[in-house]
């Protein structure tokens, strides 16, 4: 399994700079590295050679490839087509052709994650560093397999225990009729077995994104007080997918401001890197942390406490009013900026209610 790395908030060239220098930082450790990108020709022009589709080497033990959307759809609709024979007597999409799908918006973020899996899943590389867009997007992108989860436990077991599942389920004349369309028994007890193969793999995901060893974010900033709030914000959003975040790497600007951000992001650590000229990427090299030590020594997103019966999450950058708790279901569900995560709770937690709640040196301390 490999070491995915990405990085999260200044824009243009500075981001894609650092993931570039991190990928030779990587490589020059004997890691077999994969640097990942996106369609534009900002990463090509940075590396001063052409990225394709395809992985390509590009330096001893690195490889870069470039995630064009379009082309991981039509790949991607072969699978499809494999999934639907095996469940569909009769398929219906075998006279559809992937080279001739268009990509919806949110389609690249999907598929580029997938990308991610399939090169992690492969066992050719130590380390993955994606550079994706390092913003609000991008985590929604990564929290995907939290979110989808949630999705599918929560109306599963809503079809299951409606009229319609139990009709379904139970009744002589509609399963014929069913058995006729799929391959499989559509009963109560194997409900899920179409959902197994999506199942395991939102929880690798869902493993690897609560794993610092598997999966780390770094903050990309500069002095100045707007990207600094940015930079915050994503961090505080990070948290909420529950994504590690290990330090703050911290590009000086054209103009001179404080670079000393110490205390704007306690307790990560904070690197000043230089935005060095294309192709002379050495004293960008020497001024990067040391990524994996990093991560492993940060607040974890959320930990549980059960003899206490306490759940507390780590939500740097937000404030008390800026969080809102609540348990519609049998989960908990905590809002922080414009991102909600549903909680599963453990078999010592699970159904009982939210005795208190308090946001206090930026945790949220939920007791049971």
């Amino acid at each position: 399994m490999a070491l995915i790395l990405t990085f999260l908030g200044k824009g243009g060239t500075a981001r894609t700079k650092i993931a570039i220098a991190a990928a030779k930082l990587l490589a020059s450790q004997g890691k077999r590295v994969l640097l990942a990108g996106q369609a534009e020709p900002t990463l090509s022009i940075l590396l001063g050679t052409p990225i394709a589709a395809d992985p390509q080497e590009i330096a001893p033990k690195l490889q870069a490839v470039q995630f064009q959307a379009s082309v991981l759809l039509e790949r991607n609709w072969d699978e499809v087509k494999k999934l639907e024979a095996q469940y569909l007597r009769t398929p219906i999409f075998k006279d559809v052709f992937g080279q001739e799908l268009v990509v919806l918006p949110g389609m690249d973020n999907a598929l580029a994650l997938n990308a991610v899996r399939e090169y992690d899943a492969s066992g050719k590389y130590d380390a993955i560093v994606y550079d994706g867009t390092g913003d609000s997007l991008m985590l929604r992108m990564l929290g995907l397999p939290e979110s989808l989860s949630w999705y599918i436990r929560r109306f599963r077991q809503l079809f299951v225990n409606s009229d319609l599942g139990k009709t379904i389920t139970e009744s002589p004349l509609i399963q014929p009729l069913i058995s006729s369309f799929f391959n499989i028994n559509w009963t109560a007890d194997n409900f899920a077995a179409p959902t197994n193969q999506v199942n395991n793999f939102l929880e690798k995901g869902r493993a690897a994104l609560a794993d610092p060893k598997r999966l780390a974010a770094f903050l990309v900033t500069t002095g100045d007080p707007i990207d600094v709030a940015n930079a915050r914000y994503l961090w505080g959003s990070a948290q909420q997918i529950g994504l590690t975040v290990g330090g703050v790497l911290v590009v000086p600007p054209e103009t001179n401001v404080n670079l000393n951000l110490s205390e704007e992001f306690i307790p990560l650590p904070v690197s000043v890197v230089p935005d060095s000229p294309t192709g002379d990427w050495q004293p960008l090299i020497d001024a990067l942390p040391n990524f994996e030590a990093q991560a492993l020594q940060a607040p974890k997103p959320i930990e549980i406490d059960i003899q206490n019966r306490q759940v507390r999450l780590f939500l740097p950058s937000f404030d008390k009013k800026q969080v809102k708790l609540t348990q519609y279901g049998p989960e908990v569900t905590v809002e922080a900026g414009d991102q909600r995560r549903n909680i599963p709770l453990p078999p010592a937690l699970s159904g009982r209610s939210v005795a208190g709640a308090k946001f206090q040196n930026n945790y949220l301390i939920i007791s049971f």
